[in-house]
This record gives C-alpha cells, structure tokens and sequence, in this order.
C-alpha cells in the first residue's frame, strides 16, 4: 500500500467523487476548496481529512497534492501558493482543462522550487469520477508519473503518459473537439427524430445497437429527450475548454468549423441563462431549426 500523503483541491462536481476514492483507499490527508465550507463538510463526512481554508498550505502536509478547479488562473495561483511551502520532491497533480501553455508555465514555478508537475486532465464525465474510471492524459517526467501514480490510479481505468508537460492538455483539446462534435450530431439528429415522431424507447437502443453508438448518446440521450439538463458536464465549461482549443487549431494552422461553430452555439445558450446546463443542452438549440 502507498504511503504517499494526498491533497485534493477543488470538491466540485467530479473533484467531490475524486478525492473519495483516494479517502476509500486511505490516502488522503487534506483538502481544500474555493469555498472552505464545502472543505470543511467534506472533512467532518471523511475520518482523518484535514480542510485548509489556504489551499498552499497542503504543501506542508502532503507529499502530492491533486487539483480539480476550473480556469488557468486558479491552476497558476494555486502553484505559486504551493511553491511557497513546497518541499523538495513535492509533486502537483493537476486534473483540470487548460492552456498547455499554462501547464508549462505552472511546471516552471514548482521546479524552481524542486517540485514537480504533471498536467493530467481527464475525460469521462461526472459518471467517470463516481465510478473512478477516468481516462487521464498526462504529460510531464515518467518517473514522476510512477511516484504519484497510486494518487491518479485511485479514480483512473486507464493513465497514458502522452509526452512532456503540456502534451496532456494537448490531448484533452483533441478530445474536446471530438466531445464537441459528438454532441452537434447527437443533439441534430434526436431533434430530428423527434419531430419526424420516432418513438425514443425503441430509437435510443436501436441507434446504439449500431454505427452509431457512443458514449453521449448512451450516457445523455434519454435524458436530454426528457428534458433534464442538469446531469453533468456543464455546458459553460466546455465553451470555456473550445476557446484554449481555438487558440490552439489557430496556433497549429488546422481547421476549426466544429469548434466556431460549437462556440457560437454555447454561447448563445449561455446568453439565455442556461450556462449550467449539461451539454446536451445544446438540443434547445436543434429544436428550433
């Protein structure tokens, strides 16, 4: 068994299940959240977990620390809070989407300290962090890999070291497109089939028995059919996500269609108040033609 000593920072919709796997396992030491409440509930429900209002304090009590929150800035604060109390072979684990640029940036701050980093985010949505079958992509140095890789195994099925830091989040953008893209069809075509009055029980699992089936459809078919948008990935977040891969399909000279088109199509959600939404919320938008 590890003895590693855990952080986790950032309890929210996936980051909560996350850190219960690595507490199941007896890993984790400590947490932290934007809102201390949340920490502080997430403690007294789990023997033995420390909250700390001040997320850099981890350092001085962990040997790694893994972190689930949402914008590059947070990423980029929370490293230069470690580094601050980090001690030499600290390592921090980041779960969430950004720049790879920023990943390198963040590398950069705790290895001038003699810490480490390795990007990791994930794929497999609210139902992947329940179940700890997450999909990671990392990138950083794979000995460091194999130090922290008890902490990533606690909620992964499967842990693929792409490159060096920054080739983990390139990874996340290419999937970020393919999300996407699944999503525009998927929304598309159920809106059509509801119009042409095709009955939903016999339409899901006979398009998934097919070429057609994935992972979308399964997971948020029958709900988004049934109007019920508050089951997972937030739509807000995955726009925020398209814009790192704009820049970056741009930067590589690529085209970027689903992406801009995706984009304009979030956005227009989001101006109508529907920013939490799950993303299949996007079948607002088919409906309407």
């Amino acid at each position: 068994m590890s003895t590693l000593r855990i952080g986790f920072v950032g309890l929210g919709a996936m980051g909560g299940s996350m850190a219960g796997h690595l507490h199941r396992l007896g890993l984790l030491a400590a947490v932290s959240n934007r809102t201390h409440e949340k920490a502080a509930r997430f403690a007294a429900e789990h023997a033995g977990v420390h909250a700390f209002a001040d997320a850099g304090e981890l350092a001085a009590h962990c040997d790694v620390v893994v972190s689930c929150v949402t914008a590059d800035s947070d990423v980029l604060a929370l490293a230069e809070a470690l580094a601050m109390r980090a001690k030499p072979g600290f390592v921090l684990v980041d779960t969430s989407t950004i720049a790879s640029t920023s990943a390198r940036q963040v590398a950069g701050i705790l290895r001038a300290v003699g810490a480490d980093f390795i990007d990791a985010p994930v794929s497999g949505g609210v139902e992947g962090a329940k179940n700890g079958k997450l999909s990671v992509m990392a990138g950083g140095d794979a000995a460091t890999l194999e130090r922290v890789r008890p902490a990533i195994d606690a909620f992964a099925v499967k842990i693929t070291l792409m490159g060096e830091v920054g080739q983990g989040q390139n990874t996340k953008a290419v999937n970020q497109v393919l999300v996407a893209g699944i999503a525009q069809a998927v929304c598309e075509g159920l809106a059509l089939g509801e119009a042409l009055g095709l009955d939903a029980d016999k339409l899901l699992p006979t398009l998934g028995a097919g070429a057609a089936a994935n992972w979308f459809m399964d997971k948020r078919g029958a709900t988004m059919l049934r109007d019920e948008f508050a089951v997972g990935f937030k739509l807000q977040l995955l726009h925020k996500d398209l814009k790192i891969v704009r820049e970056l399909a741009i930067a590589a000279g690529v085209n970027h269609d689903i992406v801009d088109l995706s984009l304009a199509n979030y956005a227009s959600l989001m101006s109508e108040g529907r920013g939490d939404d799950d993303t299949s919320g996007l079948i607002r938008l088919k409906r309407r033609g």
